[in-house]
């Protein structure tokens, strides 16, 4: 794979006026590693938030991007911006794609443990996500750290052959976001723009996560609402288990950050902030429903009975997260037809909660 071949197209996101922030360093294998921090103006414990930029980005370029600062005033969170080394071929962190000696698994620890003698860390809220090469760091840092680290949410990012052959520390809370239309780091894994495969796809870090975590093998799926004529379509996937996986699926999503909540259905950062606060789970899985939803028969020939706690809308969503039944009730007991659907998995939503159910 040829690394260069992506830094054309970065080149032109690293030019303009950008708002240089005070670069700290830490020493690390005899090199002085740049990072950058942001804080609320008023704390007494802060969760900390690291955030590990792409291939050939900087700190100052991504800060600008983010706006980190008021990303930490909002939280009331730290926000940490490490920063890569340049290897020849652009600033790459070590995700165990290319031949590299540079332990930025361990810089990253030590520059956790250097800020929780200068600050007052909560411990119990340590947060990693990062973009592209950022999200594959991510994930590594997920599985040789998950008794550090609380959770995860590497973005457009996979897990490289070699971490897959690692098992996890720990089970760690993890959220993966990919679009379906990425074509440098392909949801199967492939990349069209550099003509290789660069990790496990999708499916396979599920499965990953899915054993390292104890969870179910079948998801509560639930498609996020559509409010923005944008082109995407965002579908999430719960898997509960003993720490709770979720894929965020950007239906159309590009190699991209989604950022402007005017623009966009959802904004990434919120959308992994809930996530990571356990504010956005599906069905309530970490705050349990007293709610009702029974589906029978099931499995189904087609004919299915619905009784609901409250008069609402019903909606069947397929595998895909596609809705493909939406109905309106004014009565708790609904009865739907899905004769001439094809046979499969699907699954029955109302009142925030989900029921699956099989089509024979």
């Amino acid at each position: 794979m040829k690394i260069c071949k992506l830094l054309p197209i970065i080149l032109f996101l690293l030019t303009g006026n950008l708002c240089f922030a005070q670069i700290q360093t830490i020493e690390w294998q005899g090199m002085q590693r740049q990072y950058l921090v942001k804080t609320p103006e008023n704390y007494e414990s802060l969760p900390v938030l690291f955030f590990l930029h792409g291939l050939g980005d900087n700190i100052n370029h991504v800060n600008s991007e983010h706006n980190f600062q008021q990303v930490a005033n909002r939280f009331n969170w730290m926000v940490v911006i490490p920063q890569a080394i340049n290897e020849g071929n652009g600033t790459m962190w070590n995700a165990a794609l290319m031949n590299s000696t540079i332990d930025d698994s361990g810089f990253l620890m030590a520059l956790l443990d250097s800020l929780a003698v200068q600050y007052p860390i909560n411990q119990d809220s340590v947060f990693f996500t990062g973009f592209s090469m950022g999200g594959f760091m991510s994930h590594r840092m997920a599985i040789e750290h998950g008794d550090r680290i609380n959770a995860a949410a590497p973005v457009s990012g996979l897990i490289t052959y070699a971490m897959a052959n690692q098992t996890p520390v720990a089970p760690v809370r993890l959220l993966h976001i990919h679009g379906t239309s990425d074509n440098v780091v392909g949801d199967n894994g492939y990349s069209q723009y550099f003509g290789s495969n660069l990790g496990l796809g999708v499916d396979a870090i599920l499965n990953y996560w899915r054993n390292a975590n104890g969870c179910t093998n079948e998801p509560i799926i639930d498609s996020l609402p559509d409010t923005h004529n944008d082109g995407l379509r965002f579908v999430q996937y719960v898997y509960p288990g003993t720490k709770e996986l979720r894929f965020l699926k950007v239906i159309g999503g590009t190699h991209s950050w989604y950022r402007n909540a005017n623009q966009y259905d959802i904004s990434y950062i919120d959308y992994i902030h809930d996530f990571f606060t356990g504010k956005n789970a599906v069905n309530n899985v970490n705050n349990p429903t007293t709610g009702e939803l029974k589906v029978y028969p099931n499995p189904t020939n087609g004919q299915i009975k619905i009784e609901l706690s409250s008069p609402t809308t019903v909606e069947v969503i397929d595998i895909q997260g596609r809705t493909i039944l939406q109905q309106q009730t004014d009565s708790c007991v609904v009865f739907i037809d899905l004769k001439g659907t094809q046979s499969g998995v699907y699954f029955v939503k109302a009142n925030g909660l989900t029921e699956k159910i099989v089509l024979e």
